[in-house]
């Protein structure tokens, strides 16, 4: 909401202090709340905010506040805020800014420092923050002046909404006697308090004629999907449509078209990736989640098209044949508007592709119904008793190494799922499900999370209860790092360091904080307990698993960490293209 010259003029008459000037630009930004933990270096900001009408939502650690702004921002695409007060707030702050710098996640972090007076002389909690942030955040500013706090504020914010194309998370602090200085009338730009957005990209012509020969050309279109296809689903069904395409999503972009669209294989991944011809990407990075975009795995002098904003999203690790640097809706209704169904399609391998996915997941939902019913519940078994309540409209969290595993394959489709990401940042759980329910009250937000992964934010069970999140926590506890311990098991011997966590009661913490706590260790129990988590929200489940099972993502050889490519499959293929190429 744009803020006018009347409403300008008479904050002058009250006394606009650099917290005040902060407060309402972002409410002209259209910021409805912030995330921190309250301390006196940034007093003065928190303050005013609240005063215009700006909820603080107090965690308890600065990461948490962090992760719950970034997933605030992934579900709804705006500028979030998170707070953190000097020092030892900023450190705390640091792996979720890490973590939206790899999600691309609109994330402002406002922080407070030392006086100037006492800059450089030790003084309390004085760190050098913005080093300490720089490679991870889109833009760093320091504030050293009154007179440049609106227009500083409203370069990060730009920078964090990607007016370079890329958004990530962006940073900023002033010390605490900026913010309670008065700022001159003729040092507040009244045009900084206008909303603002980035200035859609369109494609070229001449780009988009070259993408539509290519498409045409092809016989075994393969689209991939990436977060920005969120936003896009009319223009990816129509393309789907048009080209007779398959599609495969990554974490970042589930959701974006329904889960059931039958063109989506995500049973035959492997296959459709060392199949395809053509590969059009969505900003989507190629990163290790889809093998570097590697001639070894995409096999067959596959040729590539890639759509986004910015140059890691178009030619990072891979060059296209055709690189189109534009908004993804804006590109495809470019190439919908063109000539793009293939000459001659492989409707064989084309439908091949398709029953085979049928098959894999009819096979799936075969093995989910015949697991035992007796003792410790297979991962997949709690699984199924949570799809009973996932429907479209639902928020997933999955957090964990083992249970985010299963879960990706077998959880229902849903609205968003929300996992750790390219990061691997295990821990986001809680406060991911805090900030979706908080910032979506209406929706139905379901975290399932691994014992270990749930251990690094359980304290903010705590701030569910005292902000009314109403999320059902179902704890996956099968007492240990599983993943790791497979791989401990198998490939040293046996020898188990650090895996181990022993029976931890989570339900009996979940009742010291406040919350709803039960204990559930029967497959048949829990269709019961989670009907009485939902009337009881928050509420924590803390389901016993056996630990046995070994995950997709254990097979695949994940946690081995091979030198070429994240999967043993995808390293073997790097070796047999080298040996290949060396004869």
């Amino acid at each position: 909401m744009a803020q006018d010259s009347t409403a300008v003029a008479s904050d002058q008459a009250v006394k606009m202090t650099g917290a005040r000037v902060i407060a309402k630009l972002l409410r002209a930004r259209g910021v409805k709340r912030a995330y921190g933990l309250i301390g006196g270096h940034i007093q003065p900001i928190v303050d005013e905010m609240v005063r215009h009408g700006i909820e603080f939502v107090d965690t308890r650690h600065e990461c948490a506040a962090v992760y719950m702004a970034h997933a605030e921002a992934a579900l709804s695409g705006r500028l979030t805020v998170a707070m953190a007060t000097a020092g030892p707030g900023i450190t705390n702050a640091v792996t979720g800014l890490a973590n939206a710098d790899v999600a691309r996640m609109p994330v402002l972090v406002i922080s407070g420092r030392v006086p100037r007076l006492q800059d450089g002389m030790g003084g309390m909690q004085d760190v050098p923050q913005a080093e300490v942030v720089r490679s991870i955040c889109r833009r760093v500013e320091v504030v050293w002046s009154a007179a440049h706090v609106a227009a500083r504020m409203d370069a990060a914010i730009r920078a964090a909404l990607g007016s370079d194309g890329t958004p990530g998370p962006a940073y900023i602090d002033f010390p605490t006697d900026i913010q309670r200085e008065e700022i001159h009338a003729a040092d507040i730009d009244e045009a900084l308090f206008a909303e603002w957005a980035p200035t859609p990209i369109p494609a070229s012509a001449d780009a988009l004629d070259r993408a539509a020969k290519v498409i045409r050309e092809a016989r075994r279109p393969l689209v991939l999907a990436g977060q920005n296809a969120h936003g896009c689903r009319a223009q990816i069904e129509a393309f789907l449509e048009k080209t007779g395409a398959i599609y495969l999503d990554t974490s970042e972009s589930r959701g974006a078209i329904p889960g059931d669209n039958p063109a989506n294989v995500p049973a035959m991944r492997a296959k459709a990736m060392q199949g395809a011809d053509l590969v059009l990407t969505l900003g989507r990075k190629l990163d290790f989640q889809v093998a570097y975009g590697s001639p070894a795995i995409f096999e067959g002098g596959a040729r590539f098209i890639r759509i986004g904003r910015n140059d890691e999203y178009i030619s990072g690790n891979r060059r296209a044949e055709v690189e189109l640097k534009a908004d993804v809706a804006l590109a495809l209704d470019g190439l919908l508007e063109r000539d793009i169904r293939p000459i001659d399609p492989d409707a064989a391998w084309l439908s091949e592709i398709k029953s085979q996915n049928e098959i894999r997941e009819r096979k799936l939902r075969e093995t989910i119904r015949s697991m035992p019913a007796e003792g410790l519940m297979h991962p997949y078994s709690v699984i199924d008793a949570v799809n009973a309540h996932v429907d479209k409209d639902t928020i997933m969290i999955a957090d964990g190494g083992d249970i985010l595993s299963f879960a990706r394959v077998a959880l229902k489709d849903s609205a968003r799922l929300l996992d750790p990401g390219a990061l691997g940042c295990i821990g986001v759980g809680v406060a991911f499900a805090n900030g979706a329910a908080i910032s979506n009250p209406g929706k139905r937000v379901i975290a399932l999370i691994g014992d270990g992964s749930f251990g690094f934010g359980a304290m903010e069970i705590h701030t569910a209860v005292r902000k009314g999140a109403k999320v059902i926590f179902v704890v996956a506890n099968n007492k240990g790092w599983n993943i790791d311990r497979h791989d401990q098991i198998e490939n040293y011997d046996g020898h188990l360091i650090g895996v181990e966590l022993g029976n931890v009661e989570y339900d009996l913490l979940a009742r010291a904080l406040g919350a709803y706590g039960e204990r559930v260790e029967r497959r048949e129990d829990l269709p019961a307990a989670l009907e009485r988590a939902f009337e009881n929200a928050p509420a924590v489940l803390n389901v016993m698993v056996d630990p046995e099972p070994k995950s997709p993502d254990f097979a695949s050889g994940i946690a081995f960490v091979y030198d070429r490519q994240a999967l043993r499959r995808w390293h073997e293929l790097e070796d047999e293209r080298r040996a290949s190429e060396a004869v």
